[in-house]
């Protein structure tokens, strides 16, 4: 199992929130991705915060490469929608891209994920 991971969740164990054990396991056990998206929405946050400790850190874990096609992101947006799966915005179906072509689960505590998961194939980590 290699998990990508959210900026929804490291948002929360940042916070210290209730889902650290979750996370810590998936570090301890180095079975988890970011990408340049998650990265390009945590690390201004952290920056201002003077965060440059988990800057480095979030930069040594394993990044999986954005191959966005844009007509897969057009068809699933479609299919989000003609499923009655509204407001979804192209950085989540981006990131449920990413984890699906790379066989990737998914750590995210954004609802837009759960509804997405019956949709086409995207396994969520609980």
């Amino acid at each position: 199992m290699q998990v990508l991971v959210d900026s929804s969740v490291w948002i929360d164990y940042f916070r210290g929130n209730g889902n650290t054990d979750k996370l810590d396991f998936l570090i301890d056990e180095n079975i988890l991705a970011v990408n340049d998206l998650i990265l390009a929405e945590l690390v201004p946050f952290l920056k201002m915060k003077r965060q440059q400790k988990l800057i480095t850190l979030l930069n040594s874990v394993v990044k999986l490469e954005l191959n966005i096609i844009w007509d897969q992101i057009t068809e699933l947006q479609y299919q989000c929608l003609k499923e009655g799966i509204n407001g979804v915005g192209i950085p989540d179906l981006i990131i449920a891209q990413n984890a699906i072509q790379n066989r990737y689960d998914l750590y995210s505590l954004d609802k837009h994920f759960e509804l997405m998961k019956n949709v086409f194939k995207l396994t969520l980590i609980k």
